[in-house]
């Protein structure tokens, strides 16, 4: 039976024309679209003789190109400046001029390098049977390359990718367009990308993914997104993917950054405005399912870039909006729809992002960012309740569900200002500001139930979390000391985080209005023992507290007066590693980190059913800290490249998320997790590479206190074992393909109820640039693989919630540059 016809929007443009318009609108500036080919590529420069660092990060700047650099590689080093019209490889060769250093193209940017290593690694361009449109030098077949130098923003002191002291992941913008052609779910993305992600549960809510079996920290710009006294599971759901420029992963426990990376740290970084006056940027896709398409499954999605630079200026405007349609499974049948939890299918988007940054003088930069995004359900279905026992998963049927649409509503706000040479330092300072609303369906639950309001069992309520941040972010780096073998970082954070829970139909309080404030000093140092060790190492002083308003809770839970209070605390956290470098081609990692976190308060309180409690007296709401070691190795010569580290991570008095009746509830108890991620690249030529990597985690928990790691973490908690290939090819000047393949690993819990079969999916995409734009062509699931997703098998035993993953889906798209 086909479903019917979603109802078309009413007072307002839809995807799809808005689409078409802009479409039609990038067609009708053809001959402006010419003319920008033509127009040669150089541009008018005039940056005064002086220090390099400051120079080059003006210069790439005004070029609207990635520079990626270690300071302390040019702490010292002058240049006579430029003055006139460059291109952008000219200019800087004129500003590296007698410096020894030199520059290269790479995915991740332009790359600052010894002139020597430049010169072995550019491949003369009469050696190329054709040219790699934006592409980065390559090397011919069988040259030596050394470890490149991708500079890590998340790290706060620019560190080294491939000199740091654990697993670093750098996620280029091809990477992620590649990604985006196949699901635009941000989960999907950051899963198929990093191995020991969990995979997507492909719903708005996406409780249970993890990084490495912990919460990662995710920063947008370095703006935290996660929300200490409530987390909500969207906090992958706060930006629409098409902003991105690169994603840096720092993996495992650390607290450079603050609170929550107890998993690691994702920071994405968000698009930089493009070099010339007037550059604009238009794309159109449409996504089908192949088994029983129809208008109502269709998705669309559209995005538009405006951005410039003249003189001091530059700026950026793009806007995002994208309408999902119904998903199906591989057999045709409607995926169930998630009315509490909030559902990415039946749902509309759109993300707005302005950026306007102006140089104070050739040292000096502010800069301002604003972004909106918003995403709602459409609530057109009703979900059907699968049966596990006969593998009968969940699925949607027409009808409107009780109460209001869930819905993510963010606002994000940051002015930061950079001095790239403040008496011989580098000074990085933000303050950020972000309004966070989270709306979950209405259900009549257990917990929701009140009989002074409505007879049990007929009442339907919905949650609804808010949050209010206002933080700041300083850094001071000194690269030149000691003969410039140390660099030493320093700073401090601050942070105010005011956020409530309440039931959005009733009024009534859920979790009470909490405030979380806290200040930390940091210092960071990175010291070169010896030319081939170097050593790392830092201290972080958090001071924090969390102000509770008096409340009672639900009548569920016995309508108990609590105490409001304040709880106070004061952590020392550490971290150290060594890297040792035998050859400039090979280096091995070690290193200690510790990760702070807040359990989920709001699941605490919301649970208190015996009277005289008092939450200064509550040691279910102290910090988590996590212990972090890990071993590695890193490899990179002539056609390969290679990494392996070995992971591990323990709380003495960690949280676990628990099922209790018909809410969850939290447990602390002492955990570990431990595994390993092993990755390999080869490139078969210079058109042709592939990568194949591998992703190990388990976890055990004790169940009972007394001190045995007795139980093992189920699919709520760890990743599957995963298995993942990709192999990307430029066929000519023109057309370009990619094939990935991810395997998940079957695996046993405790409960055999949450034994995971695993699953094996492939997608591939092609792209095609025409005479004016590139057209895309994207299968997932090529192979139309019936499967149900790991977080229904694993994390969740629920009728309701026993999802089926994607079956095969089209997507055709077109990009434009003009």
């Amino acid at each position: 039976m086909r479903d019917g016809q979603r109802p078309s929007p009413r007072g307002c443009l839809s995807p799809l024309a808005l689409s078409l318009t802009l479409a039609l609108a990038s067609l009708a500036t053809t001959a402006q679209a010419q003319t920008a080919a033509s127009s040669p590529s150089a541009q008018r420069f005039s940056i005064a003789a002086g220090p390099l660092a400051p120079a080059l990060n003006r210069f790439a700047q005004q070029a609207g190109v990635a520079l990626v650099m270690d300071a302390g590689r040019v702490a010292g080093l002058r240049t006579q400046g430029l003055n006139g019209s460059y291109s952008v490889q000219d200019g800087f060769a004129q500003l590296l001029k007698g410096t020894g250093q030199a520059i290269q193209k790479s995915d991740a940017g332009y790359l600052l390098t010894p002139a020597a290593v430049a010169a072995a690694t550019t491949a003369p361009a009469a050696q190329s049977a054709y040219a790699l449109p934006e592409a980065a030098p390559v090397p011919e077949a069988g040259q030596d390359q050394p470890l490149q130098a991708v500079i890590v923003q998340a790290s706060r002191s620019n560190m080294d990718a491939q000199k740091a002291p654990q697993s670093v992941q750098i996620i280029g913008q091809a990477d992620i367009e590649r990604q985006m052609a196949l699901s635009t779910n941000s989960s999907d993305v950051l899963s198929n990308l990093i191995p020991s992600y969990t995979p997507s549960r492909g719903k708005m809510n996406g409780s249970g993914e993890t990084l490495r079996g912990r919460t990662p920290l995710i920063l947008i710009d370095g703006v935290p997104q996660s929300n200490p006294i409530r987390p909500t599971g969207r906090e992958s759901h706060t930006i629409d993917f098409a902003m991105v420029e690169r994603i840096e992963v720092v993996h495992g426990a650390n607290a450079i950054n603050g609170l929550g990376a107890t998993g690691g740290t994702i920071n994405i970084i968000t698009k930089r405005p493009e070099n010339g006056a007037f550059n604009q940027h238009v794309d159109v896709q449409a996504t089908m399912p192949s088994s029983s398409p129809g208008s109502e499954t269709m998705g669309y999605k559209t995005s538009y870039r405006v951005s410039g630079r003249k003189d001091q200026l530059d700026y950026l405007f793009a806007i995002a909006a994208e309408d999902q349609g119904l998903h199906r499974d591989a057999r045709g049948r409607s995926i169930g729809t998630d009315t509490t939890q909030g559902d990415l299918m039946d749902s509309r988007s759109y993300d707005m992002l302005g950026k306007i940054g102006y140089w104070l003088d050739d040292e000096q930069r502010l800069q301002f960012s604003l972004n909106r995004y918003r995403i709602k359900g459409e609530a057109n279905y009703l979900a059907v309740a699968g049966n596990r026992a006969t593998g009968l998963p969940t699925t949607s049927v027409r009808g409107q569900p009780e109460g209001t649409a869930p819905w993510n509503d963010v606002w994000t706000s940051s002015v930061s200002y950079n001095h790239y040479d403040l008496a011989g330092m580098e000074l990085s300072a933000m303050v950020f500001h972000q309004d966070f609303e989270a709306l979950f369906g209405a259900d009549n639950s257990a917990t929701f139930q009140d009989a002074a309001i409505a007879p049990v069992g007929r009442l339907y309520d919905q949650s609804r979390a808010t949050s209010a941040k206002l933080g700041s972010k300083v850094t001071l780096t000194k690269s030149d000391l000691l003969d410039s073998k140390l660099k030493l970082t320093g700073g401090f954070d601050t942070l105010a985080d005011k956020g409530k829970q309440d039931l959005y139909g009733t009024g009534r309080t859920y979790v009470p209005e909490s405030t979380y404030r806290n200040l930390s000093l940091f210092l960071q140092g990175d010291y070169q023992l010896h030319e081939k060790l170097a050593l790392h190492a830092g201290v972080r002083r958090e001071h924090a507290e969390l102000e509770i308003d008096s409340y009672r809770t639900l009548a569920r839970y016995n309508r108990v007066a609590v105490a409001g209070g304040t709880l106070k605390f004061d952590e020392t956290l550490y971290n150290a590693g060594l890297v040792f470098s035998p050859t400039e081609h090979w280096n091995i990692y070690s290193s200690y980190s510790e990760g702070l976190g807040m359990p989920d308060v709001g699941r605490v309180l919301r649970a208190i059913n015996t009277p005289g409690q008092n939450v200064d007296e509550m040691r279910s709401l102290s910090p988590i800290v996590t212990h972090s070691v890990e071993l590695g190795t890193r490899y990179k010569r002539g056609d390969w490249d290679a990494e392996a580290s070995w992971f591990r991570s323990s709380s003495d008095y960690g949280t676990r998320v628990v099922r209790v009746n018909d809410a969850f509830m939290l447990a602390r108890e002492k955990n570990r997790i431990e595994g390993v991620e092993t990755s390999l690249g080869y490139r078969l030529n210079r058109a042709h590479k592939a990568k194949l990597s591998y992703a190990r985690t388990k976890g055990r928990y004790d169940s009972d206190g007394n001190g045995s790691l007795d139980a093992r973490l189920d699919g709520l908690n760890v990743a599957p074992d995963r298995v993942i290939a990709g192999w990307t090819a430029q066929w000519n000047g023109n057309l370009s393909s990619f094939v990935q393949v991810q395997h998940a690993i079957s695996r046993h819990f405790d409960d055999p109820a949450k034994r995971f079969k695993g699953y094996t999916l492939v997608d591939a995409s092609l792209n095609y640039k025409l005479p004016q734009g590139t057209l895309r062509l994207a299968v997932a699931n090529v192979f139309n693989r019936d499967y149900i997703s790991y977080y229904s098998q694993s994390a969740l035993v629920e009728p309701l919630r026993y999802f089926a993953g994607r079956g095969r889906t089209l997507t055709v798209g077109y990009s434009l540059d003009f």
